[in-house]
């Protein structure tokens, strides 16, 4: 038996503990067993756009149209395999439902990893469905693997951000950031000054404190100042906050310098996402990075990209231990109180829920 932690779709803070059979594996599959995951605001997110045209339910589905798997970022142990080029005892980086255990079907096997081959998983976006072996990941550092589950996608995330940007014409002066505090916030912010980009972070007053002893905002301010903002130069938006109120402030305060306004997610995951009427300057535009990764790849010869992020993603592990504190969290009770926490914001910023079974 294994356990699977199951969400209602239409109310993200009902949730149970279903004990699933193991199930036997079939020829080709390999058994997976959960060693341990992040809990972010990001993993509200996939529950919050859980549904078409994102689809993040359909990578774990329940079984249940009603109930969905949130899917999450951790490290698993290869406990029994029946695949060729997949050993028990090997440890995988990867997407995975808040369960004891996942069986995948690995497909385009490599030394560096494999894909899920899984019926279900196809049509779904390619970069979660790849499982990187640490043994041969460019990306995995050992002796810090709390912040790797913690920031590894949300680097990325915040990488691409900073990616598009600066490719994108005009190229912004500034970047005004929302929802600072959280950890996708954080990772663009570390990116785009690094770039030369003024970044300023927007964040409620009981994270204010938070924010800037990051290092990574240029000016900071509440939500409630969004209207008073006077920088110069272009600017971009990078909404993670997802409150269509606090998008019509910052594109009325910003006006004809405003190029940029990206849709990331939803920290606000209860908010009507309905765009304002009569928005002033750009139209906000979705930013789906598995898109916008896959194209670029296309664009870099082979290997480029992973390389670069790679080599950043690295160097920024021991970056976020001096603002980020990883928390243990261990048990089928602690981890449901780690996911309610997580969905009414409640988590200190400095904190980082990594949970085990």
């Amino acid at each position: 038996m294994a356990m699977q932690h199951h969400i209602s779709k239409s109310n993200l803070r009902e949730t149970q503990w279903v004990d699933q059979p193991a199930g036997d594996l079939a020829d080709g599959d390999v058994r997976l067993r959960l060693d341990a995951f992040a809990l972010t605001a990001n993993n509200v997110t996939y529950a919050a756009f859980g549904g078409a045209p994102m689809h993040y339910w359909n990578f774990f589905p329940a079984g249940d149209d009603a109930q969905g798997r949130v899917p999450v970022w951790g490290f698993a142990t290869v406990a029994e395999s029946k695949a060729d080029g997949i050993s028990e005892g090997q440890r995988v980086y990867g997407y995975f439902p808040i369960s004891e255990e996942l069986i995948v079907s690995p497909t385009r096997v490599s030394e560096r990893g494999f894909m899920d081959g899984a019926a279900h998983r196809q049509g779904l976006a390619p970069i979660y469905n790849a499982y990187a072996f640490t043994s041969t990941d460019p990306a995995y550092l050992e002796g810090a693997e709390p912040e790797q589950m913690l920031f590894r996608p949300l680097y990325l995330t915040g990488w691409m951000i900073c990616d598009f940007l600066m490719q994108a014409d005009p190229r912004p002066d500034a970047a005004l950031i929302s929802s600072a505090s959280s950890k996708t916030a954080i990772a663009a912010a570390h990116s785009l000054q690094r770039q030369g980009v003024r970044t300023v972070g927007i964040t409620s007053p009981r994270n204010v404190e938070f924010v800037k002893k990051t290092g990574l905002y240029d000016d900071v301010m509440t939500y409630d100042d969004v209207s008073s903002y006077t920088g110069s130069g272009t600017v971009a938006y990078v909404d993670f906050v997802g409150r269509p109120e606090l998008t019509k402030t910052v594109h009325v305060a910003c006006g004809d310098s405003l190029a940029h306004s990206m849709i990331i997610g939803a920290t606000d995951w209860e908010t009507d996402r309905v765009p304002t009427a009569d928005l002033p300057g750009p139209t906000p535009t979705l930013f789906f990075v598995p898109d916008y990764a896959a194209n670029r790849a296309k664009q870099l010869p082979p290997g480029e990209l992973d390389a670069r992020t790679g080599k950043d993603l690295v160097a920024f592990y021991p970056v976020s231990r001096s603002f980020v504190t990883p928390k243990i969290v261990e048990g089928t009770d602690a981890i449901t109180q780690a996911w309610l926490e997580t969905v009414e914001a409640n988590v200190p910023a400095d904190l980082g829920l990594v949970c085990k079974f």
